[in-house]
C-alpha cells in the first residue's frame, strides 16, 4: 500500500497552480494592462494629431481672408500670426508632457514586468542567503 500525505500533495499543486498562473496568464494580463494604459494615454495626447496642426491657429474660429483696407488685412495677419505662434507652443507643451509621460509609462511598465517575473524568486533567493550567512552591508 502507498500512502500519500494529502496535505503536502495539495500544497504541492498549489505552488504549481500558482506558479504556471503567474508566469502565463498573470503575466500575459499584466502586459496587456500595460498595452491599455500606453494605449489610453497616446489616444488621450493624442500627439500624431497635435504634430499635423503644430502651427495652425490656436483657438481661432474666423482666421479667414480680410476683406478690407490694407490696414486692417495688416491687423488680421499678424493677429493669425500670433495666433499660430501661441498655438504651436502648446501644442509643443502638450507633445513634449505626452511624450514624457508615455515614456514614464514604458519605463514603468517594463520594471513592473521585470519584478513580475522575479517575484515569485525572492523566496528562494532569501533562503539561499539566509543559508550561505549572507548579511546586508548597512547592518555591520
Amino acid at each position: 500500500m502507498v500512502y500519500y500525505n494529502v496535505s503536502s500533495y495539495n500544497s504541492n499543486m498549489f505552488l504549481m497552480g500558482m506558479l504556471s498562473w503567474w508566469y502565463s496568464n498573470g503575466l500575459l494580463g499584466r502586459v496587456r494592462t500595460m498595452k491599455d494604459r500606453l494605449i489610453t494615454s497616446v489616444d488621450f495626447f493624442s500627439i500624431n494629431l497635435l504634430i499635423s496642426t503644430l502651427f495652425a491657429p490656436y483657438k481661432q474660429i474666423s482666421a479667414g481672408a480680410v476683406v478690407g483696407s490694407l490696414t486692417n488685412q495688416m491687423h488680421a495677419f499678424f493677429d493669425r500670426l500670433v495666433s499660430r505662434f501661441i498655438g504651436a507652443f502648446v501644442r509643443g507643451f502638450m507633445i513634449l508632457l505626452g511624450s514624457f509621460t508615455i515614456l514614464l509609462q514604458v519605463v514603468f511598465g517594463v520594471t513592473v514586468l521585470i519584478f513580475w517575473l522575479i517575484l515569485p524568486l525572492l523566496p528562494i533567493i532569501g533562503l539561499i542567503l539566509t543559508v550561505v550567512d549572507w548579511i546586508p552591508i548597512w547592518k555591520i
